[in-house]
């Protein structure tokens, strides 16, 4: 008798849970690279244009954060990668490539390929700005990865998040692709993480076990990003990344700006991995610093006074 209803209680609800989300990707049609479209916004009017790229369960609500000076110099192109946010979420292995081609076609339709073009991402958005900065150089001037998540392999990762919240351990576990499937069961306020806003934290429910689980293991932990950088090693980056980030560690992403002969690197002292959303300011300083020419003189000349 207990065990029924235990059964009836706890396990049915997650298994009926579990299923209808299954039913609800089913449902979904496949990925087509010519008719998928991704959903994004255009802020600002600035000259210098800029594309931004969320990280994983993020979407493009992860950056309207103290926008007023920003939206000044630049044209911001604020995307939720397939899979994530409100963009389209079908049936699809989300490879590198994939989500590439979709951020493509994006661009070409609001022409920010025009090569004065500056490409920005926070976390797995990072590692997608430096490969789609290595598949399209003549795109774009130059790129911005903050908070890059750099691992040797998935044993270095599965070390790193066991440090990390409840939530971000189960979700790197290899119970994620199922944890996913019942999501709406543990992802309550209960469950909030300290570095997420509370719309942060209600966008990360939009996506499905498949968008998340396939883009963890095909995009941030089959990257090669070192042989990404070392063909444009040429190119000029900008890393800023957050001294206290244990998702993502300072030592890695510095190793990594090494390949590049016109990196900078900048730091928050305080900062962990969502450090943005506590500094957004701050960021986009360093970015209209690091992408506005008039700018970067001004710095020059102040550095040598």
């Amino acid at each position: 008798m207990i065990l029924l209803l235990i059964s009836i209680v706890f396990i049915f609800p997650v298994v009926a849970i579990a299923s209808y989300q299954h039913y609800k990707i089913g449902k979904q049609p496949a990925y087509d690279a010519n008719k998928t479209f991704l959903n994004y916004e255009v802020v600002g009017s600035g000259e210098n244009k800029l594309v931004l790229l969320h990280g994983l369960t993020g979407s493009l609500n992860y950056w309207k954060r103290e926008l007023e000076t920003i939206t000044k110099t630049h044209s911001l192109l604020l995307i939720d990668l397939l899979g994530f946010g409100d963009s389209p979420k079908p049936k699809s292995n989300y490879t590198l490539s994939i989500q590439l081609a979709a951020v493509a076609l994006i661009l070409n339709k609001e022409g920010f390929n025009n090569g004065k073009t500056s490409i920005a991402g926070h976390s797995m958005g990072a590692i997608i700005s430096l490969a789609l900065l290595e598949k399209q150089p003549n795109w774009f001037k130059l790129g911005v990865f903050i908070s890059i998540p750099v691992y040797k392999d998935a044993d270095e990762f599965k070390k790193v998040m066991s440090t990390q919240s409840f939530v971000d351990r189960i979700s790197s576990s290899k119970f994620s692709k199922y944890i996913c499937m019942i999501h709406p069961i543990f992802m309550s306020r209960a469950f909030k993480p300290d570095n997420l806003t509370d719309d942060v934290y209600e966008d990360a429910k939009k996506h499905h076990w498949m968008s998340y689980y396939y883009s963890l293991t095909e995009v941030i932990l089959k990257t090669d990003l070192y042989s990404l950088a070392k063909r444009i090693k040429d190119k000029e980056v900008l890393f800023i990344h957050g001294e206290k980030d244990t998702t993502a560690p300072l030592e890695n992403a510095l190793k990594l700006s090494k390949e590049f002969k016109n990196a900078q690197l900048i730091t928050s002292s305080e900062g962990d991995h969502q450090f943005f959303l506590k500094e957004a300011g701050f960021v986009w300083n360093t970015i209209q610093d690091f992408t506005i020419s008039e700018k970067k003189l001004q710095k020059t000349i102040s550095n040598e006074h």
